[in-house]
């Protein structure tokens, strides 16, 4: 039976492919693709196509874009939906605004006692229900390695979290996991966190502090530690990258583990 969806899906790929020397250009500059498959690689490089005929790149001063860059964002995009199948999950907005660097923010916050404070915060990055993402340039740039840190991952992370309302921490689970499974993992350790912070709001925490700013920004930060610190993060709570597993369908650390095997110089040459 004939399809629009995939008529208009060959009839893009046809019109933009990426030369094969440019994708391994960006191959080289994202570390966290290394070891993925050729099948995996060639999804990937069909996705960013797709992607970026999807989505309006707004630059402001002080950015300017070719080729490789809007693929090295778009390809950060694309991993975490390597194996969630077609459907449209970044559906909801079709416009990423890049700022050249951190940029100003108008925030609102009510206390405990009801007092609301308003002011400018500067921010990296923000994903807007049913709008934008905005991303700061030079930390897009600072990502895609095993860092553990990636602006990209970050904010779509928060898109995926929309798609059932509002950002809580809770995306629309697959058929097959439980609720219940995924509140008891993200809890725990969100409370956990909390209490060190609690404790000693200086503590070195195994991962960013900023997770426990709320249980929308635990998913955030924990989906870019899964990406691009996946040791680290099953080292300090392995309950929740068990779900983001089962999440994302991906095993960054298997891959990791079969880098640093295969490669023993990997960990220094690419952290």
């Amino acid at each position: 039976m004939w399809s629009f969806r995939a008529w208009r899906r060959r009839r893009t790929l046809a019109r933009y492919p990426i030369a094969a020397p440019l994708w391994q250009a960006v191959r080289d500059r994202l570390p966290l693709l290394d070891g993925i498959t050729d099948a995996e690689d060639r999804w990937l490089r069909e996705a960013c196509v797709l992607f970026l005929a999807a989505k309006h790149l707004t630059t402001l001063p002080g950015v300017e874009l070719d080729d490789e860059q809007r693929l090295l964002l778009a390809a950060q995009a694309q991993l975490p939906l390597l194996h969630l199948g077609d459907l449209d999950w970044y559906q909801g907005f079709h416009e990423i605004i890049l700022y050249p660097d951190d940029f100003k923010s108008p925030q609102r916050h009510r206390d405990a006692s009801g007092v609301e404070h308003v002011y400018d915060g500067e921010h990296s990055g923000e994903a807007w229900q049913q709008g934008p993402v905005i991303l700061a340039w030079d930390g897009v740039l600072g990502g895609g390695g095993w860092e553990a840190y990636n602006l990209v991952i970050h904010e779509l992370a928060h898109k995926l979290d929309m798609l059932n309302g509002d950002a809580n921490g809770l995306p629309p689970l697959h058929h097959g996991m439980q609720v219940g499974e995924w509140s008891s993992a993200m809890q725990q350790a969100y409370d956990g966190l909390n209490r060190q912070l609690d404790a000693n709001p200086d503590a070195e925490t195994a991962i960013d502090p900023y997770a426990a700013e709320n249980p929308a920004e635990f998913f955030a930060v924990t989906s870019e530690y899964f990406f691009s610190g996946p040791d680290l993060l099953q080292q300090a709570y392995p309950q929740v990258y068990q779900q983001l597993a089962l999440f994302y369908r991906q095993d960054p650390l298997a891959r990791l583990s079969q880098l640093q095997a295969e490669h023993p110089e990997y960990r220094q040459g690419q952290q």
